[in-house]
C-alpha cells in the first residue's frame, strides 16, 4: 500500500469517526443557500440519490454496479466492491431565486458525504458512512398594505429556518445465488431544525423600521434508526451486453422528536424585550413515508453503461407531532422522480492517451416537488454531467480517482396565485448549479503472500 493511500485511508477512518460523534458536523448548518422549499416537511430531503458518480449520471444508479466507487444508493451493489474503498465528496451550490417582482442570488458549500466500503469475502461486502438526510436553509420576507381595515398600515411577515438531519449508516451486501444479491442498511438519523415566524406592524406614526417584532420560534431535535433494503440481479443479453435490474425500499420511519417553542418580542434594533416559554422538551414523532426506487441498467462490462431509474415517496402521509404537513403546517403531496444517465470510458487500458482513460458521464432528471400550490404540480428539471479522472499513479493494488459532478436545474415557477380571501401568493423559482468534488481511494487489503 502506498504511503499516500495509506494516509488517506487512515485519515478517512479518523474523519468518519469524528463526524459520526459530532451531530453538528453534517446534520446542522449544512445549508446550500436560501431555499424557500426547504421550509416544507423536514426540509430538502436527500431522496437517496447516491454520491458523485450518481450525480454525474442524473442521480441514476439503483441498478448500476461499479467496482471503483462506493454505491450506497443501493446497498446490494456494495457486493461489487473489489477493493477497500474510501470516498469523500464536497458539495457547492449557486442559485438564483426569483418571483414575478424580484430576484436574489445565493450559494455556499459543505462536506457532502463520506463512505468506506470493504470486501469481506467473495460473497459479502460491507460499508459505513455519513451523508445528509435533509437540509433546512431559508429566509423570506413579505410586506403587505392594510391591516385591520387600516389602509395606511403595513404588515411585515418574515420566515427563517436552518439546520437539518444527517444519517450515519452501516450497510451489508450478500450474494444469495448466482447473479442475485441482496443488501440491507441501518442508519442512525440525528440533527435539529430551527424555525422562526415573525410579524411587525407599521403605521403612519410608527414606521416599520421603528416597530417592534413578535417572534414565534421552535427547535426540534430528531433522533432514531431507519432501515433500507436493496436487491440486484445481473444477467446477459448477449456475450457483450449485460442487463441489471435493481430495487431499493427505504422503510417508513417514525423519528423521535424533542421540541421547544417560545414567543419572543424584540425592539427595532433586535434587542430582546421579553420571552415566554410555551413548551420545553415536548415529545413527539415525525412520520416519514417509505421511499421506493427501481432501476434498470445495460453495460458491456468494460467501458460504458446506460441507466434508467424511477422513484415514489408518499409525502402526503407525512406528519410531525401529529400535524399533517409538519412544522410548516403546509400539506404535502406525493413525489415522483424519473431519471436517465450513463457513463463512457473510451479506453480504460490506454497507455499513451490519458483522456481515453477518463470516464465521461451525463444524465437528465425530472421530479415533482411535495408542494402543490392551488393544486398545481411544481417540477424540478435538471441536466447533469461529470468526469472521473484517474491519477497516473494507479496500479493493480491501489488507485486514486478524482470525480467531478455538475447539475444545472430549475424548480418551481413564478406564477401568481389568487387565494380564496382575494390575496395573492407568489411562487418562487430556483435556478441552481450544483457541483460536487469527490476523491476515491482504492486499495487491495489482506493479500496472501506467496514464497516462490
Amino acid at each position: 500500500m502506498s504511503q499516500l493511500n495509506f494516509a488517506g485511508l487512515a485519515g478517512g477512518f479518523s474523519l468518519l469517526g469524528l463526524l459520526a460523534a459530532t451531530p453538528g458536523a453534517l446534520g446542522q448548518g449544512q445549508g446550500l443557500g436560501n431555499s424557500p422549499y426547504s421550509r416544507l416537511g423536514l426540509g430538502d430531503a436527500s431522496q437517496n440519490l447516491g454520491g458523485v458518480r450518481q450525480m454525474g449520471m442524473g442521480g441514476t444508479g439503483v441498478a448500476a454496479p461499479n467496482g471503483t466507487n462506493v454505491n450506497e444508493l443501493n446497498p446490494a451493489l456494495l457486493y461489487y466492491t473489489n477493493r477497500t474503498t474510501f470516498e469523500a465528496g464536497y458539495t457547492g451550490q449557486f442559485k438564483t431565486l426569483r418571483n414575478n417582482v424580484s430576484s436574489q442570488r445565493t450559494g455556499t458549500g459543505t462536506l457532502g458525504y463520506i463512505a468506506l466500503a470493504v470486501p469481506i469475502s467473495r460473497s459479502w461486502a460491507g460499508a459505513v458512512g455519513l451523508k445528509p438526510y435533509s437540509t433546512v436553509d431559508y429566509e423570506s420576507k413579505t410586506v403587505s398594505n392594510g391591516v385591520a381595515n387600516d389602509p395606511d398600515s403595513q404588515l411585515e411577515r418574515q420566515y427563517r429556518g436552518d439546520g437539518g438531519l444527517a444519517e450515519a449508516y452501516m450497510s451489508h451486501a450478500v450474494r444469495v445465488r448466482k447473479n442475485l444479491v441482496v443488501g440491507v442498511s441501518a442508519a442512525y438519523v440525528f440533527g435539529s431544525i430551527n424555525q422562526q415566524a415573525s410579524t411587525r406592524v407599521g403605521t403612519p406614526t410608527l414606521p416599520l423600521a421603528l416597530a417592534s417584532r413578535s417572534i414565534y420560534e421552535q427547535q426540534v431535535r430528531y433522533t432514531d434508526f431507519t432501515f433500507r433494503s436493496g436487491l440486484h440481479y445481473r444477467g446477459k443479453l448477449t456475450d457483450k451486453l449485460n442487463y441489471n435490474v435493481g430495487g431499493v425500499y427505504s422503510f417508513q420511519s417514525k423519528l423521535n422528536g424533542d421540541r421547544s417553542t417560545n414567543i419572543l418580542r424584540e425592539d427595532a434594533d433586535g434587542a430582546l424585550i421579553n420571552a415566554n416559554v410555551l413548551s420545553s422538551g415536548e415529545k413527539g414523532k415525525a412520520q416519514v413515508p417509505a421511499l421506493s426506487q427501481v432501476g434498470i441498467s445495460f453495460d458491456n462490462n468494460r467501458n460504458w453503461s446506460l441507466n434508467l431509474d424511477g422513484s415514489l415517496q408518499q409525502w402526503s402521509r407525512f406528519k410531525s407531532f401529529g400535524q399533517e404537513g409538519g412544522l410548516s403546517n403546509i400539506a404535502l403531496s406525493d413525489t415522483y422522480r424519473g431519471s436517465m444517465g450513463g457513463e463512457f470510458t473510451p479506453d480504460p487500458t490506454s497507455v499513451d492517451n490519458y483522456f481515453k482513460r477518463v470516464t465521461y458521464r451525463a444524465g437528465l432528471s425530472v421530479a415533482q416537488l411535495p408542494y402543490r400550490p392551488g393544486g398545481n404540480a411544481l417540477l424540478d428539471r435538471a441536466v447533469s454531467w461529470g468526469f472521473a479522472l484517474p491519477l497516473p499513479s494507479a496500479s493493480a493494488l491501489d488507485a486514486t480517482t478524482v470525480n467531478l459532478g455538475f447539475t444545472y436545474g430549475r424548480r418551481g415557477n413564478t406564477d401568481v396565485l389568487v387565494k380564496s380571501d382575494g390575496s395573492n401568493e407568489r411562487n418562487v423559482q430556483e435556478s441552481y448549479i450544483r457541483m460536487q468534488l469527490g476523491v476515491t481511494l482504492n486499495n487491495r487489503w489482506f493479500i496472501k503472500r506467496r514464497i516462490e
